[in-house]
């Protein structure tokens, strides 16, 4: 295992570790980021099961200012903060299926839109 993640660490492929918990996902995850290029910037752990699905994309995706009551300003989220570094996304199968489907998106196109934002951001 620790081979295969050296081995993937020098690539910008997506990677996907899967195992139950306490398994080491996220010190796989680490290894991958601590031996890739992108290994100066961020690191961003989002552990996506104690995160309210009502938050959960203003939490990835940012949100713009006034998107919501007490959306005072812009925030940026966890892509945008991981951008450069890598973000590990765990126990992402516990968000909804429509968070899901925006994850995969972002992903796909690598693009993300602010909770009420009119812009792409890259």
């Amino acid at each position: 295992m620790l081979k295969l993640a050296d081995k993937v660490a020098g690539t910008d492929a997506r990677v996907l570790i899967m195992g139950p918990n306490g398994s080491g996902k996220e010190l796989i995850a680490r290894r991958i980021h601590d031996n890739s290029p992108r290994r100066l910037a961020p690191f961003i752990e989002v552990n996506c099961a104690a995160i309210p699905s009502e938050l959960i994309e203003s939490e990835l995706f940012g949100h713009e200012k006034g998107a919501f009551t007490s959306a005072i300003k812009d925030r940026r989220g966890k892509f945008e903060m991981a951008e450069g570094g890598t973000l590990f996304l765990d126990e992402i199968g516990d968000m909804g299926l429509d968070a899901q489907a925006k994850v995969l998106r972002a992903l796909q196109e690598n693009k993300i839109i602010r909770v009420e934002g009119r812009r792409n951001k890259s």
